[in-house]
């Protein structure tokens, strides 16, 4: 849910640009690390970031409290306008999850680094495999750490149909990953 003081920051920032640039440096990392896990260069992703928020800027007027997180708002103006990205330029979408796996792994030892890379790089091959949708809401859950409700607010869909599709996603890959011969704990 949202913070108390929030929806009075959200309210200030109508008319004040002092207001909306705390919003702004609030969010402003974690929009862009979202975009750029989806777009995959550092060069296009400060540009829809800088997009993202101009947009929002622009729109805030029309911004209604409905219950939600305001960044569940600035996650979904960033989801369209890379959603229009990649479909202007006809590309499959691309993520850098190779980062998402080395942060996750940041504090094991050494060698048992070095012993899961095939596992690692079978698991980022699964997940390239796995359609935008799905890939989106890895993202969205592992690498910004989101909640359902946030979740399903940027993708426009319920809190239970995210439930749903991420308990169908870890399936898949499961499958995906046992034809490999990978077991999944």
């Amino acid at each position: 849910m949202t913070e108390p003081d929030e929806g009075k920051r959200v309210e200030a920032a109508k008319t004040s640009p002092e207001a909306f640039g705390e919003l702004y440096e609030q969010y402003v990392d974690r929009i862009y690390s979202y975009i750029y896990h989806r777009v995959g260069n550092v060069h296009d992703a400060e540009d829809l970031t800088s997009r993202t928020f101009y947009r929002a800027l622009s729109h805030l007027s029309t911004y209604e409290d409905k219950g939600v997180p305001f960044s569940a708002w600035l996650y979904r103006i960033a989801h369209n306008l890379v959603a229009n990205w990649h479909r202007d330029r006809g590309r499959r979408p691309v993520i850098a999850l190779d980062e998402i796996v080395l942060r996750s792994r940041a504090d094991l030892h050494p060698e048992r680094v070095v012993e899961s890379n095939d596992e690692t790089r079978l698991l980022l091959e699964a997940i390239e495999r796995l359609d935008g949708v799905r890939r989106e809401l890895l993202v969205l859950k592992h690498a910004e750490g989101l909640s359902n409700a946030e979740i399903g607010a940027i993708m426009g869909r319920s809190e239970g149909a995210i439930k749903s599709l991420y308990h169908r996603t870890l399936l898949a890959l499961r499958k995906d990953l046992a034809k490999r011969g990978v077991k999944v704990e």
